[in-house]
């Protein structure tokens, strides 16, 4: 089972190679559990409005590469917000 650390090391090293496991499992690490989840799209409430937004689909077992990047933004939006305070 991959740590969160190489999950997100491989996250920004391959967007297009992630396994939709590993990107739920990021997911629900920075974003709490699914507010939406069972239909083909899983979604996640942020503290912000707008764009990013955490919104995930399950493509045959990968991750969709540009869902990918808008996690990692969100992330990095995350991040930024809690420096602030």
């Amino acid at each position: 089972m991959a740590t969160n650390k190489k999950i997100l090391e491989q996250m920004l090293r391959e967007p297009n190679n992630v396994r939709y496991s590993d990107l739920l499992k990021i997911c629900e690490a920075f974003f709490g559990k699914p507010r939406q989840s069972g239909t083909s799209h899983t979604i996640f409430k942020t503290p912000w409005l707008g764009d990013p937004r955490i919104n995930i689909q399950n493509d045959k077992g990968k991750a969709k590469a540009y869902q990918v990047r808008q996690v990692l933004l969100a992330i990095d939006k995350l991040k930024e917000r809690e420096n602030e305070h």
